[in-house]
C-alpha cells in the first residue's frame, strides 16, 4: 500500500507543482517540478543556477521527493491518505512544519518536528480521516496567515482542498480522481485560477465555487426584494396614518364650523 500511496501522491504533486517558474512574489525563486533553486543546490548540484533548475530532469525531482520529503517524513509508515496529506504539506511548506503539524494532530509535543516511532504509533492508532481533515485545516489556516496569500491564496486553497479530497479517498480505499491537467507554477505557488478537468478535484472545487457564487447572488437578490417590500409596507402605513389624520382633522373642523 505504501508504494501505491507514493505513486498516487507523487503523480498528483508533480501535476500540482508544474514546470519551470520564477514568480516575483514566490520566495522560492526559480523552481521546476516544485524543486527550488535552494533544493537543487542542497540535493543535486551545489553550484546550480536558474538555468540548471530550468533544465532539471524530472528523474532528479522524483529522487529528491522520495529521499528528502517522503522518506524524511516516514510516509511509508503512515496510514494511507495521511501519508499524502503530510507529504504534500512538507513539499509545499517544508518538512519541519509538516512534521510539527503531524505531531500536533496526534496529540504529541510539537517542540520538535521529528517523526519518531511514537508519532507513527499514534498516527496508526488514530482515525485516519480525522487526521487528514485536521492537517488540511491547519495547513489552510497557516497559508492564510502568509503575506502572499492575496497573490496565491485562491490557488493554494484549491490545492489543499484537492489534497483533502484525494487523501480521504485513499483513507477509504476509493479511487482517487486524477489531479487537474493544468499544472501549478511551482513549489509553494499554486495558480490563481482554479484548474478544471473532467472528474478532477479541480472540477469539484470549481463547481462548488460556481454553485456558491450563484447561491450568494440569489441570496442578495432576495434580501433586496425583501427590503423593498418592507419599505413599501412602511410607506403605505405612513400614508394611511396621515390620510386618517387629515380626514379626522377635516371632520373636526367641519364639526366646529357647524357648532
Amino acid at each position: 500500500m505504501a508504494t501505491e500511496s507514493y505513486n498516487i501522491a507523487l503523480t498528483r504533486l508533480l501535476k500540482d507543482e508544474g514546470g519551470y517558474t520564477d514568480h516575483p512574489s514566490d520566495p522560492g525563486g526559480p523552481t521546476n517540478f516544485g524543486i527550488t533553486l535552494a533544493d537543487a543546490r542542497r540535493y543535486w548540484k551545489g553550484n546550480a543556477t536558474a538555468e540548471d533548475v530550468r533544465a532539471l530532469p524530472q528523474s532528479v525531482a522524483r529522487k529528491i521527493y522520495r529521499e528528502h520529503y517522503w522518506n524524511a517524513l516516514r510516509c511509508d509508515e503512515l496510514p494511507a491518505g495521511v501519508d499524502y496529506a503530510v507529504f504534500d504539506y512538507g513539499v509545499n511548506s517544508g518538512i519541519g512544519r509538516a512534521g510539527k503539524v503531524l505531531r500536533r494532530v496526534v496529540k504529541l509535543s510539537d517542540r520538535t518536528s521529528v517523526v519518531s516511532d511514537d508519532v507513527i504509533a499514534a498516527a496508526k492508532a488514530s482515525a485516519a480521516r480525522d487526521l487528514v481533515i485536521e492537517i488540511c485545516v491547519e495547513r489552510l489556516a497557516f497559508l492564510k496567515s502568509l503575506k502572499t496569500f492575496p497573490v496565491f491564496g485562491r490557488g493554494w486553497t484549491a490545492r489543499v482542498n484537492g489534497v483533502r479530497i484525494a487523501a480521504l479517498a485513499m483513507v477509504e480505499s476509493r479511487a482517487v480522481a486524477p489531479a487537474a491537467d493544468e499544472a501549478s507554477p511551482g513549489k509553494a505557488v499554486v495558480p490563481a485560477a482554479v484548474p478544471a478537468g473532467t472528474a478532477s478535484a479541480g472540477a469539484v472545487i470549481a463547481a462548488g465555487a460556481a454553485s456558491a457564487a450563484i447561491t450568494s447572488r440569489l441570496h442578495v437578490a432576495l434580501m433586496v426584494a425583501a427590503s423593498a417590500a418592507f419599505a413599501a409596507v412602511v410607506i403605505f402605513l405612513i400614508w394611511r396614518w396621515r390620510h386618517r389624520a387629515e380626514q379626522e382633522a377635516a371632520v373636526k373642523g367641519l364639526s366646529n364650523g357647524l357648532g
